[in-house]
C-alpha cells in the first residue's frame, strides 16, 4: 500500500512539475482601470539551451506600457497602433508599446528569472475575462518556446501545451 501511494505521488509531483514549466505571471488577477505591474516569470531554456532572447506582445486594451530594464539585457520596445483610441486619464491614446523584446541576455536552463512590465489595463476590458500576454524565448540554434496559446470558449488554458500567460479581470475598484 505504501509503494502504491509513494508513486502515485511521484506521478503527481512530476505531472506538476510539467505544468509548472510554462511562463506564467505572477499577478493572476488585476482591476481594469488601473495600473497592473506583469511579471512574467521564466523557469527554463530550450531543450537544455540558454533564453537569449523574451518577446512578450503586449494584448489590446493595455496601454501607457513601461518595461523594466534588465542588466546584461538590451531592451526594446515596438510601437504602434492601438485598435481604437483608448482614454488615459483624461489623455486619449491610440498608439504605444504593442510588443516588449529582452534579448542578448543568458538565461541558462538550469536558471529562472523574471522579466517586468507596467501597463495600464483600459476600462474597455471586460471583468471576468482572462487576459493573455503571449510570450516567445528564443535560444540558440533556432530553438524557441512559444507561449502563445490561448484558450478557445469554454476551453481551459490547463488543457494547452504551451499557454500564453493570463490574468483574470477584476471590476475597476476606486481611485487610481
Amino acid at each position: 500500500m505504501f509503494k502504491k501511494w509513494i508513486a502515485s505521488a511521484a506521478v503527481l509531483m512530476l505531472g506538476s512539475g510539467a505544468a509548472l514549466a510554462h511562463v506564467t505571471l505572477e499577478g493572476k488577477e488585476a482591476s481594469v482601470g488601473s495600473t497592473y505591474k506583469a511579471v512574467l516569470r521564466v523557469p527554463h531554456g530550450c531543450e537544455g539551451k540558454p533564453t537569449n532572447v523574451v518577446r512578450v506582445r503586449i494584448p489590446e486594451g493595455v496601454i501607457a506600457v513601461k518595461p523594466q530594464p534588465k542588466p546584461g539585457w538590451q531592451l526594446q520596445k515596438i510601437r504602434g497602433a492601438y485598435a481604437k483610441t483608448y482614454d488615459y486619464y483624461g489623455t486619449p491614446t491610440g498608439e504605444g508599446v504593442k510588443e516588449v523584446v529582452w534579448s542578448g541576455g543568458n538565461l541558462g536552463d538550469d536558471e529562472y528569472d523574471e522579466f517586468v512590465l507596467r501597463g495600464y489595463l483600459t476600462t474597455d476590458l471586460k471583468a471576468g475575462e482572462t487576459l493573455y500576454f503571449p510570450v516567445v524565448q528564443e535560444c540558440p540554434g533556432g530553438l524557441a518556446e512559444r507561449w502563445i496559446e490561448i484558450p478557445a470558449a469554454g476551453q481551459s488554458a490547463d488543457d494547452l501545451e504551451l499557454p500564453a500567460p493570463g490574468v483574470l479581470l477584476l471590476e475597476k475598484t476606486g481611485g487610481h
